[in-house]
This record gives structure tokens, sequence and C-alpha cells, in this order.
């Protein structure tokens, strides 16, 4: 087994450090989604936490890691007389792409079944990580249907399994970690929200910089043994430190003063749910814990809002990611009093156009006296066709989109057949198992649990003498499996001359933005040719995405 690299000795990536040494602290922060180009020690640091953490007592001989102190009354391996205890490392369990749901949640034991006739439960890599880390690299590669059963089990920290006929629940409390390359595609808004933490993570632009992480990756792959004693002592601080914090934390307040703020803040960045309010007082707690203060400070209400609200605020198709570091600080500093009631209220605002107002421009209409919703757009040619003001009649000017709006889920009844992808459901070669039956042909993902209970039967009468199962081609099983395909989503855009007038063009510019935001369809910029056709066809990665933009001929104006 190779040495992992020392976490201390990681090079910059100070928000990826902290987010993990938080979930150290207090796992029920919620795990971290660590998020960046490839290339950035994303999964080096992740692997080398799990040498930080502090050892665990286990019952000796239980599957599922239960603490001697505290057992799990329903431990499948359970009840527990506690009469000896092991004490182990923190394990790190990692969930490779290409996992199976069985391997993930646990399945029938098929050895125990065939040789004993017994139903008895085979552990997965829930049951591995609980009281360690469960780690997922390209958590966006992953089947959807396997991250809903990692992220509930995270959220409950127990997992529930039914399936072949074995029914049983068990612990799975775990550090939740998710690595991803967002070249390789985004996770969908509500798994997002399920991850506590995320943190965008980039290499480093200074040359100074640059040349200690080489010198230091180059230093651990020649003598890892030696890079490791070299940086013993931070590691034991850090681990200490940890220690520490952990005992600390159920002495830490949290204030009505900062739980304003935090509600404040979440409300001014328009996160859904409350999700958001609940990680962010966590975190702040772990913050304060990991500083050794037992009171919540405005500074670390500021900093949980850097790493709990970035991948749940409310973003157009083309807004940058992070947050807006004014505003946080206009909203904290608003909500500041130590009374729990900070700054000026909306009506003691003296400019309604501040950062504290809600009021608008007043919109002003033409000379004419016309409504202010009849004015064209700048660029756009008035209702008989004319170009506008100082723009000649052979050009045309780009129009600009109205702002997009939150439109209805689109989604295709049934169960379709189709390529693999990630919109609606489907028969897939991947995915969830939903079932089993005779194969039609060539056998190629067999049920193993379905296959056995149709030879059971028939033992007696092939003559079974050994402890060996005797299965014939009749008993064979095909499982059915439901997973997701890809959806054809078509734009078809009329631009002839009608469409100029009441700002028909921007809006329509506006409703594209919209649906392409929550189809994650490719979409063209605001510079192209206003009359076009655009066609996506998406898989389940971009590599898969084929694309174009069509421009069409204008319908001719009546007047030409």
């Amino acid at each position: 087994m190779s040495t992992p690299f020392p976490f201390t000795a990681v090079v910059g990536q100070d928000d990826l450090r902290l987010a993990l040494l938080l979930n150290a602290v207090s796992p029920a922060v919620g795990g971290v989604l660590v998020r960046g180009e490839k290339g950035t020690a994303k999964s080096t640091a992740v692997r080398a936490l799990s040498a930080l953490l502090p050892a665990v007592d286990v019952v000796t001989g239980c599957r599922f890691s239960c603490d001697p102190g505290a057992p799990d009354p329903a431990c499948p391996d359970g009840p527990h007389e506690v009469e000896a205890s092991t004490t182990r490392p923190a394990r790190m369990v990692e969930l490779p792409v290409g996992a199976s749901e069985d391997r993930l949640v646990g399945a029938l034991d098929i050895e125990r079944a065939l040789s004993e006739g017994v139903k008895a439960f085979e552990p997965g890599l829930l049951a591995d990580a609980h009281r360690g880390i469960l780690y997922v690299d390209e958590v966006n590669l992953l089947h959807d249907h396997l991250v809903d059963l990692l992220l509930d089990a995270a959220a409950m920290g127990a997992s529930y399994v039914e399936r072949e006929g074995v029914s049983v629940r068990h612990a799975a409390r775990f550090l939740l970690v998710g690595t991803m390359n967002p070249e390789e595609g985004e996770l969908r808004p509500q798994l997002l929200d399920r991850f506590g933490l995320t943190v965008e993570v980039a290499a480093s632009r200074e040359p100074d910089q640059r040349v200690e992480v080489v010198r230091r990756r180059l230093a651990h792959d020649d003598d890892p043994a030696a890079f490791v004693a070299r940086w013993a002592d931070e590691e034991a601080e850090v681990r200490a430190r940890i220690v520490a914090a952990r005992a600390l934390l159920p002495s830490v307040r949290l204030g009505d003063g900062a739980l304003r703020q935090i509600a404040a803040t979440c409300a001014a960045f328009e996160v859904d749910g409350m999700r958001a309010d609940i990680v962010m007082a966590r975190t702040a707690t772990a913050l304060a814990a990991w500083a050794g203060r037992t009171d919540v400070l405005a500074e670390d209400v500021r900093q949980a809002a850097l790493l709990a609200l970035p991948h749940r605020r409310r973003r157009n198709p083309f807004d940058a990611p992070g947050l807006d570091e004014d505003k946080l600080d206009e909203t904290l500093e608003e909500f500041s009093g130590s009374d729990g009631e900070g700054g000026n209220g909306p009506d003691d605002d003296p400019d309604p156009d501040g950062p504290g107002g809600g009021g608008q421009p007043p919109q002003e209409g033409p000379d004419d006296g016309s409504p202010a919703g009849d004015v064209p757009a700048q660029g756009e040619p008035s209702e008989d066709g004319q170009a506008p003001a100082g723009q000649s009649a052979g050009e045309q000017s780009p129009v600009r989109s109205a702002e997009p709006f939150r439109t209805k889920v689109l989604s295709v009844p049934g169960l379709g057949e189709g390529a693999a992808g990630r919109r609606s459901r489907a028969r897939t070669e991947h995915g969830r198992t939903t079932g089993s039956r005779r194969p039609r042909g060539t056998l190629t993902k067999l049920h193993l649990a379905a296959t056995v209970q149709a030879a059971a039967p028939h033992q007696l009468a092939r003559g079974r003498s050994g402890r060996g199962l005797v299965v014939r081609r009749d008993d064979l099983r095909q499982a059915t499996r439901e997973g997701r395909e890809g959806n054809l989503v078509l734009f078809v855009v009329d631009a002839s001359g009608s469409m100029a007038a009441r700002q028909r063009m921007s809006a329509v510019k506006g409703a594209v933005l919209s649906l392409a935001f929550l189809t994650r369809v490719p979409i063209w910029g605001p510079g192209d040719v206003p009359s076009i056709a655009a066609s996506a066809r998406y898989g389940s990665r971009p590599s898969q995405c084929r694309w174009a933009v069509v421009p069409l001929r204008p319908a001719r104006h009546p007047k030409e």
C-alpha cells in the first residue's frame, strides 16, 4: 500500500483544507464537494485527511463498526454484549464510478444462501465507511440512482436495504467527500444541495508556489517514508487540534444575532429550502470550535456562507459561479446588531435604490406618450419594419434577451429505451436493478438471486447430492435495469419582421435561455444571428453532446 501524502504538506488550497477539517470536526456539516480542474490536489488532500482522523473503538467482530460505548441496538450483527473492543484507524473507503448498487448498500450473501440455505446479509461500502470517510472521485459521473442512495444514507445516518427477501437497517454515519471536474458534466441541483459545503479549486499561477508543489511532490515520490517523517510534527499538531475542537463543539453558543445573519444571508441570495440555513449554522459553529472559541462571530458566518452557499444560490445560464462578496458584506453589516435587529429597515433607507432598497428607476416612455412596453429595445426595428435611428436599413443588430424566468419541468412520460443519458426514465444497460426476466437471446446481465430462486425448487428432482446448486439454462434470469436516456430538444424561432414589435424577440430569447438553463442545453451567444434553429442531443457526458445552430432565411417583410 502506498504511503499517503501528508495533509499539512499540501501547498495552498486553503479553502479545500479548511472545508475538509471542518467536516472532520463536525461530520454533521454534511460533507464536501470539491470542484476543480484536473491536477489540483483534490484526491491527494482527501486521501491525506484520513491519517488525521482520530482512531475509533469498535466492537470486536462487528462488521458494521459499532461503538462499544453506544452500540447500535438494530445492528444486524447484534445485539452486542460488549466484552471486547478493538481500536483501529478511521477508514477511508473509495466508491468507484463503476460500482453496482449491490456493492454500495450490500446484498444477499449468495455463498451462505447456496451452501447453508439461509438468508444472510453481506455488507456493502456504506457499512465499511461507518465512522470514517466515504470518498467518491468523479462523483458527477456516478449513476444518478447510486448518488441518490449515497446522499440519502449520508442525510439519515443509516442505510436501509430491502431486496431479495432481505430486510436490513444499519448505521452509516460517515464524512462524505466528492470530487469532480466541471468540464466533464454537472450534478443535478437537487444533488448539489445535499452536499454541505463546496469548494472551487484551481492551480496556482504564482511561479514560486508551483515550484514548491513540484519540489514536495518529487521529494515524496523519491522517499515517501522520509518525507512523511519530516511532516510528522505538523500532522500530530493538526490531529490534536481536531480532537480539541470536537471536545469544544458542544459548548459553542450560536446566538440569535448570528442566526439572524445566517437567515438574512440565505434570503438575500435566494437559496431554496432551509438546508442552507442549517448547514451554515453547523459550519459557523464548527469554525468557532476550530478557532478555540465558544461564541460564533460574524467572521464565522461570513466564512460559512462562502463555503455553503455558492452551489445553492439561484443562477442564470451565464452567471459566474461563487458569491458576490460585496453583497454578502452588506447583508452581514445590516444585520450585525447585537439585539438581532441590524441597520436600517426598508422604510429607513434614505436611498430607495441603494443596497437596502427595492426601488426600481421609473420607466419612461417615448415623447408621444406611448406605453413603455411598446418601445422597441435598443437595436430592434420598429413595428413598421424601419431601422432605428442612427442605423442604416441594411444593418442588423443583435437583440437583447429578456430576463430568464423559472419554467416548468420538462418531462417525458413512460419508460423509453433510447440512448443512455441523464433525462428521462428508460431501460438501459446501466442503472438500478428493477426486476428480472427470461433472457431473449444472449444473456448479458445475470440476476443472480432470481436465478437461484428459479433453480431452488428443482434440486431434488435433478438429483442434487452435494453442496453445489444444479442450474440449467431455463433457470437463468436476465436483470432488468432502469436508468436515464437523453432527450432531443429543438428550438425553432420565427424572426420575421412582426417579431420586432413589443419586444417579442427579447421575450423569445429570454424563454429560450430559461429552457436552456433547465435542460442544460448548449445555447448560442447574444451576438449570433437573430433567426436560428438549435437542436441538442444530450448524452451522459458533454463529449456526447451534439448541437447545431442553423441560420434560417428571414421572412421578407411585405413592404420590401
